[in-house]
């Protein structure tokens, strides 16, 4: 009986790997054994870049809406307060949009929340 070397699964299982590595540089392209490597270090910080996305981007809508509120007069941690006690269910992303699109707008929701805002 012959030998099976393999010829049609391995050459399957190296053409998945190397079409992920389109757009890799040298010899992570093309030489499977560090192609390999490269897709799943790829893999690795794709999950781990998922979760840092969503932290960044919380951030910069806290820094664009403390800026807004301190044009407002009001702090960040007092205006997020006196947004929860108004019962005002915006969340920061939305929030962080109007004060950059429709400062008026902005400046009508903090006024309407400013009694609610915790003294000094």
């Amino acid at each position: 009986m012959p030998r099976a070397k393999r010829g049609f699964k391995r050459r399957r299982r190296h053409n998945k790997v190397l079409k992920r590595a389109e757009g890799f540089v040298l010899g992570r392209k093309n030489k499977f054994k560090r192609t390999a490597e490269a897709v799943d270090r790829s893999f690795i910080y794709a999950f781990r870049d998922r979760r840092a996305k969503k932290r960044e981007f919380r951030q910069l809508w806290i820094a664009r809406l403390s800026a807004a509120a301190n044009d407002n007069n009001i702090s960040y941690s007092r205006m997020v307060s006196a947004l929860k006690k108004a019962e005002i269910k915006l969340d920061r992303k939305i929030l962080s949009d109007i004060a950059i699109a429709d400062p008026r707008a902005f400046s009508a929701i903090v006024d309407q929340i400013r009694s609610l805002a915790p003294a000094n």
